[in-house]
């Protein structure tokens, strides 16, 4: 699965037009690009900011989403998260809204061995359990995440069959079992949307001098902000983790829950759930492994954990 061609070239250049038409007072700052995504060029801004801007006009909806909706997020969860610190506004030459970022030092959990990431287990726990709070009836729709398993299993079967993934005919066995599993009947919760090894930030050294462990820095990237079931995050549990850590992960879930200040309900069909959410996404990293090999090494590892644990 190709990259989509950007519609508006973003370049160094446009985006300082930008700033001075903007945001003036940090204009002058150094300007570097570091990512083009699928959705969104990434440029650092100094060495505390980046710019996130849409290059495809899909990817404007997403961006005003996280201005809206990520800065009230950010203020009860306990991980610093991409929330906008300024609002851009389309300009004489450029057509969409785009943000003034944290940047945040360090590499993705993807990057670091799996067997590595025990010390994200509870972090990451913390921050699912504060999340997934009951969201307002106008939180942003996205008919890719938390919804039933049914509205998504024709385009599962389209994928696998059309991609060639790895053990392609276990996959569906196993998500024949798991689609008419009950659907989540509680409120509608926040999710990230897309929660994976790559869109969490560690330190940048393997382990702090002062604590000897694996520090979760950031979580980035809540384009796909919504809300609805929560199984569609919990399957970051198979993309990040070996079955150890994937225990500890739903017991310390168990173990928030249990204080009654977090989020309750998640019960084995939640989790079969989640697992059927980790074959979806399983699907799609390894569609990417030709053009991104990091997402790739995620889906072989999904699909290892889903099929042989």
């Amino acid at each position: 699965m190709r990259t989509p061609p950007a519609e508006v070239a973003i370049t160094p250049e446009l985006v300082r037009r930008l700033l001075r038409e903007q945001h003036p007072d940090l204009a002058a700052l150094p300007l570097a690009t570091v990512a083009n995504g699928w959705d969104n060029t990434i440029l650092t801004l100094g060495e505390h900011l980046c710019v996130r801007v849409p290059r495809r006009a899909a990817a404007e909806r997403l961006v005003v989403n996280e201005q809206r909706w990520l800065p009230g997020i950010a203020e009860r969860v306990g991980v610093p998260v991409s929330a906008p610190l300024r609002v851009g506004h389309p300009g004489p030459d450029y057509p969409w809204h785009w943000s003034v970022n944290p940047w945040f030092e360090g590499r993705t959990a993807a990057e670091v061995p799996v067997g590595e990431r025990s010390d994200l287990v509870g972090p990451l726990a913390l921050f699912l359990s504060q999340l997934h709070a009951p969201a307002p009836g106008d939180a942003p729709e996205n008919p890719f995440r938390g919804v039933p398993l049914g509205v998504r299993e024709s385009k599962l079967r389209e994928r696998v069959a059309d991609s060639g993934i790895p053990r392609s005919a276990e996959l569906l066995a196993l998500w024949e079992k798991l689609v008419d599993t009950p659907e989540w009947t509680g409120p509608a919760l926040w999710l990230h949307g897309d929660l994976h090894p790559a869109n969490i930030l560690v330190s940048t050294e393997a382990r702090t001098r002062a604590e000897g462990r694996l520090s979760l820095t950031a979580v980035l990237d809540f384009g796909d902000l919504t809300s609805g079931d929560p199984a569609s995050d919990l399957a970051v549990a198979w993309m990040t983790f070996t079955p150890q850590d994937r225990a500890r992960l739903r017991a310390e879930l168990d173990r928030l829950a249990s204080t009654g200040e977090h989020v309750t309900g998640l019960d084995d069909h939640t989790w079969q759930r989640a697992r059927a959410w980790a074959i979806l996404y399983a699907a799609l990293l390894a569609a990417s492994a030709e053009e991104y090999p990091l997402l790739g090494a995620m889906g072989d590892h999904t699909i290892t954990q889903l099929l042989d644990t």
